[in-house]
């Protein structure tokens, strides 16, 4: 049996197990002994059970439908690989929030939502020439890079026609978003092997690369649920609050996670020479520190052969690491602000739990 062969094989054995949507935030938050999240988690988790297996169950077709060439493999690989479904998440919850239950409008919506963000990682994963992904070796690694290009154009095109088919003024939103998400890639890209540390251009890279989805989801649910423009609108400021936390979170774990939970090597952002807002404020507070976070991006350095504890050390002296996690903490009070605008109810308090679980996850 070849090599891609085994590899759909498994797929075709592991697309009715994948762990279900919610349980891997109940399983770490229960472990870390945060708060009361982890009950609030459970609680969200049993409340949209149903709902939550059904959308598993979807994207669990979508992983085990026959494919049509090596690109759709790459695309089936990863998105087998169980990702946090908050994306998808988001669009359910502000459907419910208009008081829409999860039919099949809103299942569509909320696969093209994890479908988008899927077809970034693969495209990202050639882009950073990523060798690791949530605890497995990357589509890119399997299948090549030309197949995981295409695997991701496939997933925005898939991505794309579900949307036309449910609602064209939610779709046109999308399509702004993917071309925010391009125009923020090529930013990044332009950047990337130079550190520059510009605040104004890691915003503009992170509102593209990230905020841009979560506030689509959001907003997306919310129109779909019947909630009024300017409702909706809200939501969808909510997201965008909510994708910068996770974007900041994100930043701290590449330099202060645990390899072993995140399910990939820590410091790639730090030796792609890529905007962090942690090495941002450490290079703003130290020059020493600036100059060599350059010389590590421009110097081309990999990360498996080399030690960045010092670099690493370096960063938390400046407070760099506390302050972004104070960062994240405001941009996740500003959404918990704009949730007060919202309707009472069962929705609002799950997108509540949803924003603090962004901001104390750990992987």
């Amino acid at each position: 049996m070849s090599e891609h062969s085994s590899v759909q094989a498994e797929l075709s054995r592991n697309s009715e197990t994948s762990e279900p949507v919610l349980d891997n935030l109940v399983t770490v938050t229960y472990r870390h002994r945060v708060g009361n999240l982890a009950d609030r988690l459970a609680a969200l988790r049993d409340w949209l059970q149903d709902d939550l297996s059904d959308l598993d169950a979807a994207l669990g077709r979508v992983v085990a439908m026959p494919t049509t060439d090596v690109a759709w493999d790459a695309a089936q690989y990863l998105l087998q690989q169980s990702g946090k479904r908050v994306r998808p998440l988001c669009v359910m919850l502000g459907a419910r929030m208009g008081g829409r239950l999860f039919d099949d409008d809103v299942r569509q919506v909320a696969i093209a939502a994890e479908l988008v963000h899927t077809a970034t990682l693969l495209h990202d994963d050639v882009i950073d020439q990523g060798a690791e992904r949530r605890g497995v070796s990357t589509a890119r690694m399997v299948y090549g890079n030309a197949a995981s290009v295409l695997g991701g154009d496939h997933l925005l095109i898939d991505a794309l026609r579900r949307v036309e088919t449910v609602d064209l003024k939610v779709m046109s939103k999308l399509l702004t978003v993917i071309a925010d998400m391009v125009s923020a890639e090529a930013l990044q890209l332009e950047m990337r092997k130079s550190f520059r540390p510009d605040r104004d251009i890691y915003l503009r890279i992170v509102e593209g690369k990230t905020a841009a989805l979560f506030r689509w989801s959001l907003e997306a649910g919310g129109l779909l649920g019947g909630l009024d423009a300017q409702v909706a609108q809200t939501l969808g400021e909510v997201g965008q609050h909510l994708g910068m936390t996770f974007q900041l979170v994100d930043d701290l774990l590449d330099i202060d996670g645990d390899p072993s939970e995140m399910g990939k090597t820590g410091c790639l952002d730090l030796a792609e020479g890529k905007l962090t807002w942690p090495t941002i404020l450490a290079a703003e507070r130290c020059p020493e520190t600036a100059a060599l976070l350059k010389k590590i991006a421009t110097d081309h350095v990999d990360v498996a052969a080399a030690n960045l504890t010092e670099v690493v050390a370096r960063i938390r002296n400046t407070g760099a690491i506390d302050d972004t996690r104070a960062e994240a903490q405001r941009y996740a009070e500003l959404a918990m602000v704009a949730l007060e605008a919202l309707p009472v109810g069962a929705a609002r308090d799950a997108l509540k739990t949803v924003v603090e679980s962004a901001l104390r996850r750990t992987r």
